[in-house]
């Protein structure tokens, strides 16, 4: 089943339960992902992997906020953002543990000969590449500046 008719279908489904929470989150991913396929060059429809982009931004947004309302004592609406993140990242792929990632990027570094952090652009690319949607830019980067250095 296609990302967009998923959420839909649990759009339903949480109107139906009178799931506040959940339609708030559902509903501002739908309401991005038509953004997205209403763009100029797509034609309508956002493909899986666009989609999965748009959720993790979605939910970095989600914690980023959450961390404002924290550092202003609101912690009312950090929770509510912390809901709804978590809602989002349901459907997001399952992300890859550490030990998983620093092979994978073990991997990339051989490949592509790199040896110092000179080289940090052509090993984030293809490890970028390969952990699309599967683990976080920021960790993959924090690693490889430590096998770097």
């Amino acid at each position: 089943m296609a990302l967009v008719e998923q959420i839909n279908n649990d759009i339903k489904a949480a109107m139906k339960a009178r799931e506040k929470e959940k339609l708030a989150a559902l509903r501002a991913v739908k309401s991005a992902l038509l953004l997205v396929a209403s763009e100029k060059g797509n034609d309508g429809e956002v493909s899986d992997d666009a989609g999965i982009k748009l959720l993790q931004k979605l939910v970095k947004q989600r914690k980023e906020a959450a961390e404002a309302f924290q550092s202003q004592s609101r912690q009312d609406m950090a929770d509510e953002e912390l809901a709804q993140a978590s809602v989002i990242e349901a459907y997001l792929p399952t992300q890859m543990s550490e030990e998983e990632v620093i092979s994978i990027i073990d991997s990339v570094i051989a490949a592509t000969g790199a040896s110092n952090m000179k080289d940090m652009g052509k090993v984030m690319g293809m490890a970028s590449s390969k952990l699309a949607g599967k683990a976080d830019n920021k960790m993959i980067a924090q690693i490889i500046k430590s096998r770097l250095s």
